[in-house]
């Protein structure tokens, strides 16, 4: 899908430096800012990460239930 995003002047510039001293495109800096931004925010980025973020929500609940039976 695509998406128009404007940048100022200072910022493209600088984005574009970035990109050629790391051997990246535009596009791949955009990914990784992107897929940074979500997992900081706790949002799965793919089928994956989304999957494993679940199975551990699973443990954890299963956990808290065992640690209650535990005490009475």
């Amino acid at each position: 899908m695509r998406k128009l995003i404007a940048f100022d002047d200072d910022t493209h510039d600088k984005l574009i430096q970035l990109g050629r001293s790391r051997m990246a495109t535009l596009q791949e800096l955009a990914d990784e800012a992107f897929a940074d931004l979500l997992k900081k925010h706790g949002v799965p980025i793919d089928l994956k990460d989304a999957l494993r973020k679940s199975a551990g929500v699973a443990k954890k609940a299963a956990a808290k239930a065992r640690s209650k039976d535990s005490k009475r």
